[in-house]
C-alpha cells in the first residue's frame, strides 16, 4: 500500500511531574490524544483552564478514518484556530447523488443557501485533522501534551482522581479535580472502572478502502444500492484531499475482514467499479462492523467520558467525529464555570442530559441507515427497493430514502438552561439552536457573526431608540458577557464595552426576524438560549444564571 501523508513522529519528555517526587495535582487531566481529547484541551485553554493530556502513542491516526466535517464542527474548530486550514486543505462540498442500479434516483444540496463564511461538508483525512489540533495546541501555554503517556491505574473517588502513568522512564502518579476520558470506542478506561457501552451491532461488514489517483468524477457524495459493478451490496464515493479516493462497500456478514482486508483481494472489488483502465493506489484498507451504543451515564463520580468512548455510531452519515467534538464543545465551557465557581457544580449534569439527547437522535438516525441499507427480512428489502424505483419520479418518496443522513447540529429544545419565549418570532431558530451564521461589517471590514459569539456568553442586541443606551451600559458591566449591538446602516457613537456590527445585506435580521430593540442570549458554546423582543436587564440576567445551572440548585 502506498501513502501520501508521512505520519509526524512526536517526542517523548520527562514531565515535570515525574521529576517533583510527589503526587501533583491538577484541575483537568485528560486521556487520549484524539479529535476529542485534543479539541477539549483546546477548548479549555480558550476559557482559560489549563489541562494535561496523556496519549500512549506518540502520533496522529494511522489511516484516514473520519474524513467528514460537518459545517458545525468547522465552526467550532473556527473557535480553535484552524478552520481556515481545514477548509483550505480539505475538499469542500455540499451536493450529492444516489444511484440504484446504475441509475440516478435522485441528487441533493446541503446548504443551498448561500453567505455563511463555512461550507455544508469538507472532506478531510483524520490524521490531518489531528495535527492540526497538535498545532493549535503548541501554542497554548494551558496545555501539557504528553506522549507515551499510558494509564494504567485510574481511582475514581468521590471528590478527586488518582492516576498511576507508565512511560518509557517508568511510572509516576497524579492527581486531578476532574478527569476527562477520550481514549476512543474500546476505552480501556472504561473497562478498568467497570462500566459499560450498550448497544446493538448490525450483522453486517463493509470494507474501508482509500485509493490515489487522478479521476475527474465531480466532488460530490456518490451513493449506490446495489450497483451492476457490486450486486446486491451498497457502494458509497467521496473524495478527499491529495487525490485520495473514499470506498465504501459492502460486503454482507458472512465476509471474511482478514481476507478482505488483502491487497489482492481488494483490487478486483475496486476495479469492477473504476473500471479496469483506471490506475489507482491502495493507501489504506479496514473492514469494519457497524455498532450503535453508549454508556447509560457519561459522568462516574468525577470522570467524564466524551467522544467514542461515551457514544459510538455506524460510519455512515458522518456522526461519529461530528458527534464528539459537539459533544467536548457542550462540555467545556460547563467545566471551566464550575471550576470557576461561576457556575452551579449541577451544571455538569446537564452535559449528560444535553449530550444523551445527541446521542439518541444520532443513534436512532444511524440505526435507520443501517436498516434502509441492509434490510433484515425479504418483505424490508421489497419496500426498500420500491421506495427507491418511486423516488426517481416522485419527490414525496426521496425523504425516504435513507443511505445514511448526513450529521446536523443538535437541537437541545428541551433543556433545562433554556429560558422558555414569551415572545412571538417566524423564523426556525428556537432556544437550544446552534448559531446560525450571517456576514456583518465592523468598521466597514467584511466579517461574520460567527467570528463574535462564543467562548463567553454573548447578548446580541438589535439596535432599537436612544433609551436603549442604558441597557447596553449596564450589560456591558457584567463578567463574562460580550455585547454586541447590531444594527442596518450607520453605527452610534462610541459605546464604551459595546462591539458594533453593521448588517449591510440584512441577512442577520432575516435569519434571526430581528425588530429593533430585538436581542439573543448565546451560550459560551455558541447555543441560543434566549431571546426576546424588548428584555430588561433583569430578564438578562436571570436567563444567564439558569443557562449557569443555579435554578438547579433551588430545584433540590
Amino acid at each position: 500500500m502506498l501513502s501520501t501523508y508521512t505520519n509526524p513522529v512526536y517526542s517523548y519528555s520527562r514531565s515535570k511531574d515525574q521529576q517533583s517526587g510527589t503526587v501533583t495535582h491538577h484541575k483537568v487531566v485528560i486521556i487520549g490524544g484524539g479529535p476529542a481529547g485534543l479539541s477539549m484541551a483546546i477548548d479549555l485553554a480558550k476559557q482559560g483552564v489549563e489541562s494535561v493530556i496523556l496519549d500512549d502513542n506518540n502520533t496522529v491516526s494511522v489511516g484516514s478514518r473520519a474524513i467528514c466535517f460537518a459545517k458545525r464542527t468547522l465552526e467550532i474548530m473556527n473557535r480553535y484556530g484552524c478552520a481556515e486550514r481545514m477548509v483550505s486543505k480539505g475538499i469542500t462540498w455540499k451536493k450529492g447523488k444516489v444511484f440504484f442500479g446504475d441509475e440516478k434516483v435522485y441528487e441533493f444540496d446541503l446548504l443551498p443557501e448561500k453567505h455563511h463564511k463555512l461550507p455544508a461538508f469538507i472532506n478531510l483525512q483524520q490524521y490531518y485533522f489531528e495535527e492540526y489540533l497538535v498545532d493549535v495546541i503548541e501554542t497554548l501555554s494551558e496545555v501539557d501534551l504528553r506522549w507515551k503517556n499510558n494509564v494504567q491505574v485510574v481511582d475514581a473517588q468521590t471528590d478527586i482522581n488518582l492516576l498511576t502513568v507508565d512511560t518509557p522512564d517508568g511510572t509516576y502518579q497524579i492527581s486531578c479535580d476532574y478527569l476527562i476520558v477520550a481514549d476512543g470506542a474500546n476505552s480501556p478506561i472504561r473497562t478498568k472502572l467497570g462500566l459499560e457501552s450498550k448497544g446493538q451491532v448490525f450483522q453486517d461488514r463493509f470494507l474501508i478502502a482509500d485509493v490515489v489517483m487522478k479521476a475527474d468524477f465531480p466532488t460530490e457524495r456518490w451513493f449506490w444500492f446495489e450497483p451492476p459493478f457490486h450486486p446486491e451490496q451498497s457502494a458509497l464515493l467521496h473524495r478527499q484531499a491529495d487525490n485520495v479516493w473514499r470506498i465504501d462497500l459492502q460486503l454482507g456478514w458472512d465476509a471474511d475482514p482478514e481476507w478482505e482486508k488483502r491487497e489482492e483481494n481488494i483490487r478486483p472489488r475496486i476495479e469492477a467499479m473504476l473500471g479496469p483502465d483506471k490506475h489507482f493506489d491502495l493507501e489504506w484498507a479496514s473492514v469494519y462492523t457497524f455498532q450503535c451504543r453508549k454508556m447509560d451515564d457519561f459522568i462516574h463520580k468525577r470522570v467524564i467520558f466524551v467522544g467514542d468512548a461515551a457514544h459510538q455510531v455506524s460510519p455512515f452519515g458522518a456522526r461519529g467525529a461530528n458527534g464528539a467534538v459537539q459533544s467536548v464543545e457542550n462540555l467545556a465551557w460547563k467545566l471551566c464555570r464550575v471550576l470557576n465557581q461561576t457556575a452551579s457544580p449541577l451544571l455538569l449534569r446537564t452535559y449528560n442530559d444535553e449530550r444523551q439527547f445527541a446521542a439518541e437522535e444520532n443513534i436512532l438516525n444511524s440505526t435507520r441507515a443501517t436498516d434502509f441499507i441492509t434490510p433484515k427480512s425479504t418483505m424490508s428489502k421489497v419496500l426498500r427497493n420500491a421506495t427507491l424505483e418511486l423516488a426517481k419520479n416522485y419527490p414525496f418518496a426521496r425523504p425516504l430514502i435513507n443511505s445514511g443522513r448526513l450529521s446536523t447540529p443538535c437541537t437541545y429544545r428541551n433543556s433545562t438552561l433554556n429560558t422558555p419565549d414569551r415572545d412571538t418570532f417566524n423564523n426556525v431558530l428556537i432556544p437550544g439552536s446552534p448559531i446560525l451564521d450571517a456576514p456583518v461589517n465592523k468598521n466597514e471590514v467584511a466579517s461574520w457573526l460567527l467570528d463574535w459569539v462564543g467562548n463567553h456568553f454573548v447578548i446580541m442586541v438589535a439596535k432599537g431608540s436612544k433609551e436603549q443606551d442604558k441597557l447596553l451600559a449596564e450589560l456591558a458591566k457584567i463578567t463574562d458577557l460580550e455585547v454586541l449591538l447590531i444594527s442596518h446602516d450607520q453605527q452610534s457613537a462610541n459605546l464604551r464595552g459595546i462591539t458594533q456590527l453593521t448588517d449591510t445585506q440584512g441577512l442577520l435580521h432575516q435569519r434571526y426576524d430581528l425588530s429593533e430593540g430585538t436581542a439573543y442570549l448565546f451560550r459560551p458554546d455558541q447555543v441560543i438560549t434566549a431571546r426576546w423582543r424588548q428584555p430588561a436587564i433583569n430578564d438578562i440576567t436571570e436567563a444567564m444564571q439558569r443557562a449557569l445551572g443555579h435554578q438547579l440548585d433551588e430545584a433540590q
